[in-house]
């Protein structure tokens, strides 16, 4: 059926009601007959068609590549447990890092200080002894009294208190060394020199060469050891090193201001640090430290029935070995010939009641020498020496021990009981005469 055309260029706008053209067509031409429409539409349509699914196939690609490069599962499952073990090793890191800090103390870091600068003191000495055969007085009546001699070698630690090689042990270790042989931790041997030694502080000190300056160890002066504080004991117990990093024991400061009852070759052990750090033969001369790696004393005896360590060891206050270190650098001795005067005795009871103490503390001055220093001083017979230094005398043997931090020439002051009270007296020690 052939259509009447519309009147020419007007245009069929979809304005009506009726009118349902798509939203892609805004206008068409409408004088067309039935076949021509239909073909038309049709021919409108294949490209939307086309353009359609190349949209769908599109949209399906990327989602299908999206979700194959994805953890398969939920995506947000997945994505929640790559933030988990992110977190995971995150923590476990942490943690490590944590175990690696702890591990590094401040006792690690005073053995990484000191022990470089400790070493290992190998001396020969000869050593004098009485042939047996020749011990029967008949023998020696006949033959008289036979010495004999014998190199013995003996093994102990030191420490290095300057860069050009001084090194401070124990007298008992070097002092009457004839050949003395000092072992560094990096493998170095020296020939050490005995620059002097003091038998009644235990002290000695000795001098090697080198060709660099040595690591060494500062004295603590700032502060007083106590009771408590972490130490570490450091040396060569029973020869077990030489020439290698020595032997590492730690500790606490079980005690301070020690007196030691017993006086063996004439050695005054006072005012001793005690520890419970492990201190064994071989250790002896080797630095007890402290936490910030200063040398507090100088490992110097052990009470023991064994022979071997049980916890109690001492060692002389680093601030008596540095005045020792000082005479015996500058003098290559300690000078000790000091004179006051005084013959004193012991308190008994008797004389304690005679005097009208209430205790038998003290020292009696039993005779003063004219012109003296402690005639100079004031002193008189009959006075009971009762402190020295504002410190308490027990007897003999301490007034003997507190002597021997004196020297020539220095004052002291004493607290002596007289006629009831006790009196203030200054002496200025004098110098024995040869």
């Amino acid at each position: 059926m052939i259509l009447p055309k519309p009147p020419p260029g007007d245009l069929v706008t979809g304005n009506s009601a009726n009118d349902s053209l798509s939203p892609l067509h805004f206008f068409a031409p409408c004088a067309v007959t039935a076949s021509e429409e239909h073909l038309k539409k049709a021919s409108l349509s294949i490209p939307r068609l086309l353009g359609c699914i190349l949209l769908l196939l599109s949209t399906f690609g990327c989602r299908y590549n999206a979700s194959s490069q994805a953890i398969p599962g939920n995506d947000a499952a997945a994505e929640k447990t790559i933030g988990e073990d992110s977190e995971i090793v995150l923590h476990a890191g942490a943690v490590q890092a944590d175990i690696e800090a702890s591990r590094r103390t401040a006792i690690t870091r005073a053995v990484e200080t000191a022990s470089p600068a400790v070493v290992s003191i190998n001396v020969i000495e000869q050593v004098r002894y009485q042939d047996p055969f020749f011990s029967d007085p008949w023998f020696e009546y006949f033959f008289g009294r036979q010495q004999l001699e014998q190199e013995v070698e003996n093994l102990g630690s030191g420490f290095v208190i300057s860069s050009d090689g001084y090194i401070v042990t124990n007298d008992h270790v070097a002092g009457n060394a004839t050949r003395i042989t000092v072992a560094f931790p990096d493998g170095k041997a020296l020939e050490g020199a005995l620059i002097g030694s003091d038998p009644v502080s235990d002290i000695a000190l000795i001098k090697v060469e080198p060709e660099d300056p040595l690591p060494y160890l500062a004295f603590e002066f700032e502060e007083d050891a106590f009771a408590g504080e972490w130490v570490v004991a450091l040396g060569n117990p029973f020869g077990l090193f030489e020439a290698a990093q020595p032997t590492v024991t730690v500790g606490v400061v079980s005690a301070v201001e020690r007196n030691l009852e017993s006086v063996r070759d004439g050695r005054v052990y006072r005012d001793m640090i005690q520890t419970d750090a492990a201190i064994n033969r071989g250790n002896s001369g080797g630095p007890l430290v402290n936490a910030v790696g200063k040398v507090i004393g100088v490992n110097t005896a052990i009470y023991s029935r064994s022979g071997g360590s049980i916890g109690i060891g001492f060692a002389v206050p680093a601030y008596k070995v540095q005045r020792i270190v000082d005479e015996l650098r500058e003098h290559g001795r300690v000078d000790r010939a000091f004179y006051t005067g005084l013959y004193v005795s012991e308190v008994s009871r008797d004389i304690s009641q005679a005097l009208g103490m209430t205790s038998e503390q003290g020292v009696l001055v039993r005779d003063v020498d004219r012109d003296s220093p402690a005639d100079k001083a004031g002193f008189e017979p009959y006075d009971v020496i009762v402190s020295m230094e504002g410190e308490s005398i027990q007897g003999h043997e301490d007034l003997s021990g507190k002597m021997q931090d004196y020297r020539p020439g220095d004052q002291v002051r004493f607290g002596v009981f007289r006629n009831g009270s006790v009196h203030q007296v200054t002496m200025r020690i004098g110098r024995r005469s040869e």
